[in-house]
């Protein structure tokens, strides 16, 4: 009970932080990864990424294999994919973590980061992370809406989920991130 209090009282001081305006890039926000270790998103400083809040059973699930080529393809070059499951929309990702591990790398070969599960929607359990890309206005209607996020964490753009990852507006905004400096 103690350490959901204190787990609770986090997200609440992470919250309000976010909507204080204290955080200021993405890179400064800690989470887990899918497994459950820490992960801090600071590890991407420098990076441009591509937030993704994927789902398992939904009608855009195979975008996870344009997301992984993708990441492949420019990893290289400084670029990240970030996959945050989301059960937020028809209940589209019910699956343990541990399903969700063997789901993606099975059947997409998934190899880009992916972490916990979290909640994209405003509200008292929205994740801090989706509070602060979100703080811009844009949140997800649905499954594999896409944030395109700077060198600095900063968020550039928001790609709704009809946005496919072979999209040329997508390809130009992150070539555009990439020669940023």
């Amino acid at each position: 009970m103690k350490t959901r209090a204190l787990a609770v009282g986090s997200l609440f001081l992470g919250l309000s932080a976010i909507a204080a305006g204290a955080t200021m890039s993405l890179y400064e926000l800690k989470t887990n990864t899918l497994l459950g270790k820490p992960a801090d998103l600071g590890a991407y400083r420098g990076k441009v990424t591509l937030v993704v809040n994927v789902a398992s059973k939904c009608g855009y699930t195979p975008q996870y294999e344009g997301l992984e080529k993708l990441h492949r393809e420019l990893q290289g070059k400084g670029f990240a994919v970030l996959g945050f499951p989301s059960n937020d929309f028809g209940e589209q990702e019910p699956g343990t973590a541990q399903e969700i591990a063997e789901f993606c790398r099975l059947t997409y070969d998934v190899t880009f980061p992916m972490f916990a599960k979290v909640v994209t929607l405003r509200g008292r359990e929205q994740s801090p992370i989706y509070a602060f890309l979100g703080a811009g206005g844009d949140l997800p209607a649905w499954n594999f809406s896409k944030y395109l996020v700077g060198k600095d964490g900063k968020v550039i753009a928001f790609f709704p989920s009809e946005v496919a990852p072979e999209s040329p507006e997508l390809r130009r905004a992150i070539a555009r991130a990439l020669a940023a400096n």
